[in-house]
């Protein structure tokens, strides 16, 4: 049978240990993963494989002795408790070794979970497991983990607060993040809160949520949004140490103030332009923008943007102009035109 959605979800988290086997398959390798370890540790509990009641079985060696996975599922373990064969990275070629193990199970036999990568509707693999009466196929896709999703990693890691703009946050955080990073965010978010009584803010999100490469840059252009200029030398000094090339600089401004641009456009305000961007904008330096753009407007956003284009043109051509020293004119010239 198959499994999609809620159902899914929920089955991760309890599983049915009179099942005869869980195929789950997906493109994203590590999103399979994560919801094998889920599934394998709410079956078997966390001490499974130190009392040897799981048994892993790679597909190249399954490969080279098709009768291996029948054996270990009716290998008669040392300890009680429920038992599991895992067989990792499966693919069509291992269809006939599975069949054969699923058609000899009996009840008492240890689960058969089966983790494989991309498999079409016609897979023959899966057809195993979803024309079964007693197994379950569960696909994992690319889209953004669920409200209830994200509500059990929080339970898990045991975040019970939260205001409702730290929830927002949150997920749009998910929707950024790999499932794996977005898990490890949050373990930091749990550990951040220790001892804590005050809701999650967004505040704590922005301290938690992964730094970005572009951290000096973001600093800089805040300076220029902004209309600080006394603070631009400086920080142009400490870019320019870093060896941050001008023409990387002119990339990160147009995409910033671009985004400016969008957000006072947007019929619904800068408030509603924010909210539509993609990579979502959370935490301070979603407000933070959004006074920016609110400051600019969107018309003298667009002569913000011509000078940038000018600039970035000039960088890329011929031009002997020391290229550092366009960059920052052109970044002066914005952070006094800020001031009007």
């Amino acid at each position: 049978m198959k499994l999609t959605g809620a159902a899914a979800t929920r089955y991760f988290a309890k599983p049915d240990p009179d099942r005869m086997g869980l195929l789950i398959f997906g493109a994203d390798a590590m999103r399979v993963a994560l919801r094998r370890q889920e599934m394998l540790k709410a079956l078997l509990g966390p001490t499974a494989e130190e009392e040897m009641r799981l048994t892993r079985i790679e597909a190249s060696e399954l490969r080279r002795d098709s009768a291996l996975l029948a054996d270990a599922v009716k290998a008669v373990g040392f300890f009680p408790g429920p038992r599991a064969v895992f067989v990792e990275q499966a693919t069509d070629g291992l269809t006939d070794a599975i069949a054969a193990a699923v058609k000899d199970w009996h009840a008492g036999d240890a689960q058969i979970v089966v983790t494989a990568g991309s498999l079409t509707a016609k897979s023959k693999l899966r057809k195993v497991f979803e024309t079964h009466q007693n197994a379950y196929a569960i696909g994992i896709y690319d889209d953004p983990p669920s409200r209830e999703e994200i509500e059990d990693i929080l339970k898990r890691a045991g975040i019970a607060q939260m205001t409702p703009e730290a929830t927002t946050d949150l997920h749009n955080l998910a929707r950024a993040l790999d499932p794996g990073d977005f898990r490890q965010t949050v373990d930091k978010l749990a550990l951040y809160m220790y001892g804590e009584s005050a809701p999650v803010t967004p505040a704590d999100i922005h301290a938690c949520a992964p730094a970005t490469i572009e951290a000096g840059t973001d600093d800089l252009l805040n300076i220029v949004a902004e209309g600080r200029a006394n603070e631009l030398g400086p920080m142009m000094t400490r870019l320019t140490g870093q060896g941050i090339q001008p023409v990387a600089l002119a990339i990160q401004a147009l995409r910033h103030f671009r985004a400016l641009h969008a957000a006072a456009s947007d019929p619904g305000g800068p408030g509603a332009g924010i909210a539509k961007m993609r990579p979502p904008i959370f935490g301070p330096r979603r407000d933070r923008m959004q006074r920016q753009a609110q400051s600019w407007g969107m018309f003298r956003l667009e002569e913000a943007l011509q000078i940038l284009i000018e600039t970035d043109l000039t960088l890329r051509s011929a031009s002997r102009t020391p290229q550092m020293a366009l960059i920052e004119r052109a970044f002066l010239r914005l952070s006094m035109m800020a001031r009007r």
